[in-house]
C-alpha cells in the first residue's frame, strides 16, 4: 500500500536543475489533461514546441499507457523515444522496436467478452491498445465495482501471462511482464539515456513503478498532483509540469558557452 511521502507533500522545492538529466514523461495526466475519452485529448499551446526544446538539452522518452502508433501521431511531426501499453511496446532512440509476445487467441477472446459487456452499459468504453484492454468508466462512475468485477473476471480466462490494472478512471487487462519501471530500466540501458541521472514524472497508480524504479536508481520521481505516491517530489498540475520543464530548458540554456 502507498504511503504518502513526506518529501513530496508540497509542489515545492523541487530538485536542483542538472546537466546531467535523461528525463522520463507519462502522457496522459502529466502533459496532457484528461479527457472523458482518450481520443479527445487536446495539445496545450506551446506542448510540442517545449518538448522539442528539451529534446535538445536531454534525452527524453514518453512512458505511456498509450500505444505508441497513437503517441506518434497525437505528437506529430514529434517522434520521440517511447514506451506504449505500460511498457508492452517500446521504441529506442535508435528506433528499433521492441513488443512483448502474448497470447493473441486468448486475448482476442477477452476482447470479445469485454467488447459485449461494454455495449450493454452506456458510458463504458473498451479501448483495445493490440496488448492490452482498457475498460474506462469516467463515462458511467456508478459502474466502477461492476467494471473493476467484469475486468477480473475476464483476467481468470487468460492464465498467467496477464495481470489486472487499474488507473484514473479505468481498469486494465496487460502483459504481467510489462510495466513503467521496466521501461525505464530497459531505456536506462542504451543509448543516450545510460549514463545518465534519470527523472520520472507521472501522475497516476501506474505511474508508481516508474517512480519505484527511479527511486533504486537515485534519480528524481515526481508525481503530478495530489494523492499518495512512492514519489519524493511533486507538481499540481499538467500547467505547472509544462512551465517546469520550460524553465529546466532555460537553465540549461544558460550553462553552455554564449548562454
Amino acid at each position: 500500500m502507498l504511503e504518502q511521502n513526506p518529501a513530496s507533500v508540497e509542489a515545492s522545492p523541487l530538485p536542483s536543475f542538472d546537466t546531467a538529466w535523461a528525463v522520463f514523461l507519462d502522457v496522459d495526466g502529466t502533459l496532457l489533461d484528461l479527457a472523458e475519452r482518450p481520443e479527445k485529448v487536446e495539445l496545450r499551446p506551446g506542448l510540442i514546441r517545449t518538448l522539442k526544446a528539451l529534446r535538445r538539452v536531454a534525452p527524453v522518452a514518453l512512458i505511456s499507457g498509450r500505444r505508441i502508433a497513437d503517441l506518434d501521431r497525437l505528437f506529430a511531426p514529434l517522434r520521440l523515444p517511447a514506451a506504449g501499453q505500460h511498457g508492452a511496446e517500446r521504441c529506442g532512440a535508435d528506433g528499433q522496436a521492441h513488443r512483448t509476445v502474448v497470447a493473441e487467441a486468448a486475448l482476442g477472446g477477452a476482447r470479445a467478452h469485454l467488447l459485449a459487456w461494454a455495449h450493454d452499459h452506456p458510458g463504458i468504453l473498451l479501448e483495445d491498445k493490440g496488448l492490452t484492454l482498457a475498460l474506462h468508466y469516467r463515462g458511467a462512475p456508478h459502474l466502477e465495482a461492476e467494471a473493476a468485477r467484469v475486468t477480473r473476471e475476464t483476467l481468470q480466462w487468460l492464465g498467467d501471462g496477464f495481470m489486472f490494472g487499474s488507473g484514473s478512471m479505468v481498469y486494465e487487462i496487460r502483459p504481467r511482464d510489462s510495466d513503467k519501471g521496466r521501461a525505464i530500466t530497459e531505456f536506462m540501458h542504451e543509448p543516450p539515456f545510460a549514463g545518465h541521472v534519470p527523472v520520472f514524472v507521472g501522475d497516476d497508480i501506474t505511474d508508481e513503478d516508474g517512480f519505484a524504479v527511479i527511486n533504486r536508481l537515485g534519480g528524481h520521481s515526481i508525481k503530478v498532483g495530489a494523492g499518495p505516491t512512492a514519489a519524493r517530489w511533486r507538481l499540481a498540475d499538467v500547467m505547472q509540469v509544462l512551465a517546469w520543464l520550460d524553465r529546466y530548458v532555460q537553465w540549461v540554456a544558460a550553462q553552455r558557452p554564449g548562454g
